[in-house]
């Protein structure tokens, strides 16, 4: 399938590893040119490698959790073309129980989150409402709806990405700019590897695996983690020209673990 993304300019934030390198790539191989972003030109130079380099792949080391750092990456990429697509991916967890999630650990989950895609959306929509076309993403989680009583904080910043979105799309509204959030179930990116392998110490990892789902995600009706390209897969149709009457939207990539079927 065409999704008409040759030569659209695509924005990705936090996409050196995980979903977001995944997204880059699909992206990549219908024909965008893409930006990718990580904090350190480490991470932005072992990526760019991972991707094939070439003339449609760029890099922007920037901290998204700040005003300049959103700034940046919308300088840098507009000397490139005007923002077609903007994915607001950049994101951070860890399990703490909520006795102990400090006002710092609030203020910053909520930095990187939340307001790194308010600034960046608030940067990109009125060239994109000009021209007629533009898709934003928020990258949410399931987490949104289903809070985790481990990580009560970063599903806090999931719920916001839902709202933001939904205001936005109908901020919007009649502008050829559609705004939509995807939610993610438990997915296999680095950062859940390390993870699970944090958890699993001299266990079998795939024994861990399973055993996550039966105690600890029972409700999964797939029964295992994603894989970051089975997301990337709904993202890249999202961002398409064929998703034109599709905003304003929680799209769920979570394996049924949402039990409501609307």
């Amino acid at each position: 399938m065409d999704l008409g993304l040759n030569n659209k300019l695509a924005v990705i934030t936090g996409s050196t590893s995980g979903i977001g390198q995944a997204i880059a790539k699909s992206l990549l191989d219908e024909g965008a040119t893409v930006v990718i972003n990580g904090r350190s030109q480490t991470s932005l130079d072992r990526a760019t490698k991972e991707l094939g380099g070439g003339a449609s792949l760029h890099g922007v080391a920037a901290d998204v959790s700040t005003a300049d750092g959103c700034a940046a990456i919308v300088a840098a990429a507009e000397a490139i073309a005007p923002i077609d697509i903007l994915i607001n991916n950049a994101g951070i967890f860890e399990p703490k129980p909520f006795a102990e999630i400090s006002d710092e650990d609030w203020q910053r989950f909520y930095e990187v989150n939340v307001m790194s895609g308010v600034r960046l959306s608030r940067a990109v929509m009125g060239s994109m409402q000009q021209r007629r076309w533009g898709r934003i993403v928020f990258i949410s989680s399931e987490s949104a709806i289903n809070i985790p009583t481990e990580m009560v904080h970063y599903g806090m910043t999931k719920t916001a990405q839902l709202s933001i979105s939904r205001g936005l799309a109908k901020t919007l509204k009649d502008t050829g700019v559609t705004v939509n959030c995807v939610l993610p179930g438990p997915t296999w990116s680095e950062g859940v590897e390390q993870f699970v392998e944090s958890l699993a110490c001299e266990q079998d990892i795939e024994q861990v695996k399973r055993d996550f789902f039966r105690e600890s995600r029972s409700g999964s009706l797939i029964q295992r983690f994603a894989s970051v390209e089975e997301v990337a897969a709904m993202v890249s149709y999202v961002v398409s020209q064929r998703a034109s009457a599709t905003t304003g939207a929680a799209l769920r990539c979570d394996g049924g673990l949402v039990d409501t079927c609307f």
